[in-house]
This record gives structure tokens, sequence and C-alpha cells, in this order.
């Protein structure tokens, strides 16, 4: 039974998704730790600060299967620590004296930090393949749907032609940006960390720096310049970089709910027999997928404030940011993850509905190209004068129904200037698209490959 609903039995896979789960599970954290338990003893070796024997035993014990994690616990809840209790279980688990030499010269946090700091980097590795999957199915839409026309909105209504190619176009230019940033990042967020007790590393004199310098080669992790026991800017950035990650999934997610509904019905997230509505109404088809993606996408947008709140971190350390970010980090990507993986899945088997697409273009009766007939009559009239004549006439039919090519036809100062031909031409959307193709195609080639 589980409390929350990442590890709930019926609802984990809502909310989250098996690597994930796997990458911050209790087992995983804990060989974490003994992982930068096991390289910092490798280095020490090397350099001569402990000896050859103890770092053979400790490196292989350095084994979560050698640590009883139900006495683990036990121990945490007793010592209010969690890696004295652990380098008692590898003392134990040790030959000889050789757990004496575990943990030589390093603090708690830099543990902690060095560890969550690698689940980070396996957690980030999961993420932007379900971003480069969510990539390559919205471009190969693009692709696809390149020329099919559709309506453009702004504000909830019609606005003017585009094509669903061009639609798909800006996703995939969004997520690739997300995809950038994700690369960027990395050289500031997966960085190690020791440095002792306030920062210092005092407790290992002259070899200190060296020992930082080498651990982190063995660890394939940056060196900071200067310890971040209290500088938790790079979680903050991370966390600020999920989030706009997941709402990019969040935004497509809402784009096509708002397109699925029936009135409109231009897509639909993928549906199989077996997909249930309602239980009251037999005849639903409801998009679950995309609903479940926005909700996520909420839920870790709200994440960002705490990740904000622990850069203003006390002095030389402070357990307060990591016992907020030790709950965030765990819950930030596993919702991350699975709304990247959600949307992943929605748009690969995106329901594209053409049919309805052109149907939606006629249905304000010619209203959907004002614009078109703005600028052609501005040529002579002028702009302004142009939109005024149009405005009329529009509104005159928005109220008493109608077309637009009629209201056009019956109006004398247009009439005077345009023939029904010129409107026919004016009128017809496929030819209003502007250069939509040429912006599909930029972005389909900047993302190649």
């Amino acid at each position: 039974m589980a409390a929350y609903v990442i590890d709930s039995v019926l609802f984990r896979d809502q909310f989250g998704t098996s690597e994930m789960r796997d990458i911050f599970s209790d087992e995983t954290t804990v060989q974490r730790w003994l992982d930068v338990e096991s390289a910092l003893a490798k280095v020490q070796e090397e350099m001569g600060i402990i000896p050859k024997a103890a770092a053979r035993e400790i490196q292989a014990k350095a084994k979560v299967e050698n640590i009883d994690l139900v006495e683990l616990k036990a121990e945490m809840d007793r010592t209010s620590h969690p890696i004295v209790p652990l380098l008692r279980a590898m003392k134990k688990a040790c030959a000889g004296d050789a757990g004496e030499y575990v943990h030589w010269g390093a603090t708690t946090q830099d543990i902690v930090d060095t560890g969550t700091i690698l689940q980070i980097r396996d957690a980030l590795a999961v993420v932007e393949n379900h971003m480069r999957a969510v990539h390559q199915n919205v471009r190969d839409l693009a692709k696809k749907y390149r020329d099919v026309t559709m309506v453009g909105r702004s504000h909830g209504q019609q606005a003017l032609p585009i094509t669903f190619g061009f639609k798909a176009a800006v996703w995939a230019e969004e997520m690739r940006r997300n995809i950038e940033r994700v690369q960027q990042m990395r050289p500031r967020v997966l960085v190690g960390q020791f440095s002792g007790a306030v920062g210092t590393l005092a407790a290992l004199d002259d070899n200190g720096i060296e020992v930082q310098e080498r651990l982190f080669k063995e660890l394939g992790l940056g060196c900071p310049a200067i310890t971040w026991h209290v500088s938790r800017d790079a979680i903050a950035e991370l966390a600020c970089v999920l989030s706009i990650c997941a709402n990019t999934a969040g935004k497509i997610a809402h784009e096509i709910y708002s397109l699925q509904k029936t009135e409109t019905a231009e897509l639909e997230e993928p549906f199989a027999t077996g997909k249930v509505g309602s239980s009251t109404m037999p005849h639903k088809r409801n998009p679950p997928a995309c609903e479940t993606v926005i909700a996520l996408a909420r839920l870790v947008r709200g994440l960002v404030p705490s990740a904000i709140e622990s850069v203003m971190a006390e002095h030389e350390r402070d357990k307060v940011v990591l016992q907020m970010e030790r709950e965030l980090i765990p819950r930030l990507f596993s919702m991350t993850d699975a709304a990247l993986k959600k949307i992943a899945a929605v748009t690969a088997g995106l329901s594209v509905r053409t049919q309805n697409m052109e149907r939606n273009l006629y249905v304000q009766n010619g209203l959907l190209l004002s614009e078109a007939v703005m600028m052609k009559l501005g040529e002579t009239l002028g702009r302004q004068e142009a939109h005024e004549i149009v405005y009329r006439i529009c509104m005159d039919v928005f109220e008493k129904g109608g077309s637009l090519k009629d209201a056009l036809m019956a109006d004398p100062e247009v009439a005077s200037r345009l023939n029904e031909g010129d409107i026919d031409a004016m009128l017809d959307p496929h030819a209003y698209t502007g250069k939509a193709g040429v912006f599909v195609d930029r972005v389909v080639q900047q993302s190649a490959g």
C-alpha cells in the first residue's frame, strides 16, 4: 500500500515511470552513496592516503546487497542521520579494519549530494530520450502535414488559415530548444560535491584538492571551483528547465485536448477498442492521456518555487534545503518523465482528422479570410479605410448570418473595386497560409539529425 501516487500500484504509471522509480529507489540511492564512498577509497589508495588492502575491501563490499536496508532504516531513525548508519553497516560488512577507512575526510553532505547528482545524471538521460522521441514525432507530423490547411485560432476564436504542419513545427522547435536547454545545463548541474565539514577540505590537509579532482574524474562529474553545500542554484535551474520541458508537453497535450472537442474534432489522441470514456455514457471518447499530461505539467510547475526557495540556504551547511530536495527531486523527475513519455505515445499515434480541418475552414462562411479582403481593398482605399469597411460588413454577417462573399458583392464600395472572381480567390483559405510551408521546412532542416 502506498501513501503517494508515484509509488501506488494503481496510479504509479500515471504519475511516474518505471525508469524513474528505479533511479530514485531506496536501493539505488544507497548504491549511489556507496559508489561515491568506493570511488573515494580508490582514489585515496592510489594517493597513498589509506591502505591498499582497505581500499580493495571497501570497493568489494560497497554493494547495496551487502547492506540490510531494514536495519539501516532503524539506525537512521535512531541516529537521525543518513550516512553514519551506512558507515557502521560498511564497517560490519568489511573484513578486518577496512571499514575504518571508509569516508576518509568526507562529510555526510558530500556523499549525499554527489550520490544525488549521479542519480540526476541517470535521470536526465531518460528524460532526454523521451524528449527526443517527442521531438521526432512532432517533426514527422510537421513534414507529413506541411500543406494541410486548417483554421488558425487566436483568443480561442477562428483567426486565419494555417497548416497543421505549421502548428506541429511550432511544437517541434520548442522541444528542440528544450533539448538544447537540458544539454546546456548539464555542465552546471552534473558537478560533484566533496569539500568536508564546512567546505574547506581541512581534514585532508594538502591532499584535499587532489583527492577532490581525482574523485570527480573517477565518477565522471564536473569539479566545482568551490563548495556548493549552500549554493543550490544548479538544483533550482534543474527544476526550472524540467518544468519548462514538462509544460511544453502540457501545451501540446492541451492543444490536442482542445482540438478533440466534439464540435471541432480535428485531432484525437490514440484510441483502441476497450478504452472507456465514461461509466454512464457509452459513446464518450475522452482524452485521458492528454488530461493526465496537462495535470502533470501543472504539478511540476508547482515544484519550482520550492526549488527556488532552497537557494536561500544558511551559513555553510543547511539540512533544511537537503530535506526539501530529497522529496522534491524524485517527484520532479518522475512527473516530468511521465508527462514526456505519455505525450510521446500520444504524438506517435495521433489521429489527424483532415476532413474536419477542411470542414472547419468554412464554418464562418468566409469571415476567416477578412484580412485578405482588407489588404486587397487597402491597395486602393488605404489600410484603415479598408479595415472600417470590412469590419462593418463582417459584423453585419456575424450578427445577421449569410456569407461574407454575398455581403461583399452587395456593398457598392467593394463591388466597384472587386469582381466576383477576385472575391472568390481572396476567400480561398488554401491560398492564404502565407509562408507556413517555408517555416516548416526551416524547422525540419534545423532539427535534422
